[in-house]
């Protein structure tokens, strides 16, 4: 495949997680943020946010299987999720979040449940959205693009 299209390839699949809202604005306000001096940056704060929201939903896993669920612990845990991925443009993770809170205020644990389970998928979307993203990204640049 020629840099030509793989740069068309690269704008259609980047429009294409925009359109579906699974990136925001933010995303774009963060790839501005890269350069010739730190080419890697986007890919680096992402794969923070991949290892910092694992480790939150296992901790919400965990959370929720307690006999008695500490919601306050709950709920910060979601907040937690819910900044990072508003800081790197995740728009469905982070739309997840605000339902997931919701729950958390009204101490219903079968809608805590639910939206954690609807977190993991939001989750795994992006993730392997993102994942695809960075190899079409390094695919152009070993093209010579």
């Amino acid at each position: 495949m020629d840099v030509v299209q793989l740069k068309k390839q690269l704008g259609d699949y980047t429009r294409s997680l925009f359109n579906e809202g699974f990136l925001d604005d933010q995303f774009n306000q963060l790839q501005q943020l890269q350069d010739e001096s730190n080419p890697e940056f986007v890919a680096e704060v992402v794969s923070l946010f991949f290892q910092d929201s694992q480790r939150l939903v296992n901790e919400l896993a965990k959370d929720l299987e307690q006999q008695s669920v500490d919601f306050k612990k709950v709920d910060a845990h979601v907040h937690q999720l819910k900044g990072s991925s508003s800081s790197i443009g995740a728009q469905r993770v982070q739309k997840a979040c605000i339902s997931f809170r919701n729950y958390c205020d009204e101490q219903n644990i079968e809608g805590c449940l639910k939206c954690l389970q609807q977190l993991k998928n939001e989750y795994s979307l992006v993730k392997n959205k993102l994942e695809t993203l960075f190899k079409l990204e390094q695919q152009l640049l070993e093209a010579g693009g």
